[in-house]
């Protein structure tokens, strides 16, 4: 439906510019180059063709108009499901935790400030235990 609808606005469209530029005007218009002149050779008549060419540019702009108005209707009532990987990474938690938390007896928390994390843990390694760097040694 979407583009049938699409189509329609883009043949209304094309339609729209055509009349205007076969309607003849105030000078040597583009219509006039076209033989819309208004001779009594030409294909509407002596006045035929302003008649003709303005009811059916009056038409084919109401119709633009509401086809306009249809397809923002569609536009705005979408329903449109996006899967987002941002959109999982932001999902909230359904767990809250409502105990409190103790402090840590190394570090002092602030005021009002309860923290969640563990105290840290030592470890205890000795020069023999680590590998040695790729850095070069100083040069002295």
């Amino acid at each position: 439906m979407d583009i049938i609808l699409l189509v329609l606005h883009v043949v209304l469209s094309l339609g729209i510019i055509t009349l205007v530029l076969l309607q003849k005007g105030a000078g040597a218009s583009a219509g006039a180059a076209f033989g819309g002149g208004g001779g009594s050779g030409s294909v509407f008549g002596a006045t035929g063709s302003a008649n003709f060419l303005s009811k059916t540019t009056a038409i084919f702009a109401i119709a633009f108009f509401v086809n306009s108005l249809v397809l923002a209707y569609m536009a705005a009532n979408r329903e449109v499901r996006t899967e987002s990987v941002i959109d999982a990474l932001i999902a909230p938690s359904t767990e809250i935790s409502t105990e409190a938390a103790v402090p840590s007896e190394d570090v002092p928390a602030p005021e009002g400030l309860e923290s969640s994390a563990p105290a840290p843990v030592e470890v205890e390694t000795s020069a023999e235990d680590v590998p040695p760097a790729d850095v070069p040694a100083p040069a002295e």
